[in-house]
């Protein structure tokens, strides 16, 4: 198997749980992914050019690592996976072995834009959506303290504007080549699931949720939400898996209103952190590949980014009083970094996050942006 998107901490639990099944594991990346190379799971970490910076480079270097690894299977878990879609159409190789959807259909669930519609059209719940291409699209739509704005594609909450003022938008980078959407603000708990499909069949999920958050919105901590709420989850899981997505690893955002009723906000194409629940479980690699009925964690635990959980979750305990719940959480939890006969993960993945801070602080950006910026895709080509 091929990991591609080496940084993520989801990757490297695919990965364990790949080895588990008995399957030999290589990572790739075009960040150094210290993480992933301290590892005893993957058997080599190797190194592609940015798909954003060097896009021909970036095409050799996943043509070599066809021919010389022979994978069964290349499975992204970043932002990669459009980078490898739009030329898998006419590289049958890479078309045969990429476990994704179709590029199109990559567009469809990133696009918070053309992911409502698609709900939309599916009788699946959604909050009203706009699209907004200039400024004065919004003097049409309710008042902005009533909706959220964020660009069309993005990723971790990065510039999301919660119920902002109208005095407070002005100057937004909105254009027809950055477009935003504007979406009916629902009050509620967010929520989010992870999801593997194989012919419009869905063969792994899972429902986490968690207060710990960075400011930008990305989680560090995960816990799995009651029977209900995870069983109401998946139903939608399963609606999207079989009508839209059909193929690949996808995660959605919703939120749960007053009622307990799910709205789905966004889509991910992609892994995501609820991977971590599945505790490294074989039986998560076979869902990529098997016929078997449909696998959940059992009974996950609390579990968090070490790194993280003690850089932004223990000031935000202070702020809010809440030392002795982290206390409490960070003994009783479970770190998905380090694992059981591998533990130097933890090494490579506070390297890795100094590296990208200097990035951060070099090129003036958020620490997100800086981890994404060689990899993202915001809608161009085809």
């Amino acid at each position: 198997m091929l990991i591609t998107g080496a940084r993520a901490p989801a990757a490297l639990d695919l990965a364990r749980a790949f080895r588990a099944a008995g399957h030999p594991v290589h990572m790739a990346d075009c960040s150094p992914s210290l993480t992933a190379r301290l590892s005893t799971a993957p058997t080599t970490v190797q190194t592609y050019a940015s798909p954003v910076r060097r896009p021909e480079a970036f095409a050799a270097d996943i043509d070599r690592l066809l021919d010389t690894l022979n994978p069964a299977l290349v499975i992204p878990t970043c932002e990669e996976v459009f980078h490898l879609a739009a030329p898998a159409k006419k590289r049958p190789v890479l078309a045969a072995t990429l476990f994704a959807p179709p590029f199109d259909t990559l567009r469809t669930l990133h696009s918070k834009q053309l992911f409502a519609r698609a709900c939309l059209d599916e009788g699946l719940p959604v909050p009203e959506t706009w699209p907004l291409t200039r400024i004065a699209d919004l003097d049409h739509l309710p008042p902005t303290r009533t909706l959220v704005l964020k660009p069309e594609y993005s990723r971790f909450g990065v510039h999301a504007l919660i119920r902002p003022a109208r005095e407070d938008v002005g100057a937004l980078p909105i254009s027809e080549e950055r477009p935003w959407v504007a979406q009916r603000h629902v009050a509620g708990t967010e929520m989010s699931f992870y999801a593997v499909a194989r012919a419009g069949r869905l063969t792994a999920f899972c429902a986490y949720g968690s207060a710990w958050r960075e400011r930008g919105g990305a989680s560090y901590a995960f816990a799995a939400p009651d029977a209900q709420v995870t069983a109401a989850l998946r139903d939608l899981a399963v609606a999207l898996a079989s009508r839209v997505v059909r193929d690949g690893q996808f995660a959605c955002d919703v939120i749960l209103d007053a009622e307990a009723r799910p709205w789905l906000l966004e889509c991910n194409p992609r892994a995501t952190s609820g991977v971590h629940l599945f505790r490294r479980d074989p039986a998560l690699a076979r869902a990529f590949y098997d016929d078997r009925p449909c696998v959940a964690p059992s009974d996950p635990p609390f579990l968090y980014l070490g790194p993280a959980f003690g850089l932004f979750g223990l000031p935000a305990a202070l702020r809010s009083g809440g030392l002795a719940e982290w206390r409490r959480l960070r003994r009783e939890g479970h770190d998905v970094i380090s694992a059981p006969g591998d533990r130097l993960p933890l090494v490579g993945a506070l390297a890795d996050s100094a590296a990208f801070a200097t990035r951060a602080l070099l090129s003036a950006s958020s620490l997100a942006a800086a981890m994404t910026a060689d990899i993202e895709w915001n809608g161009a080509g085809s």
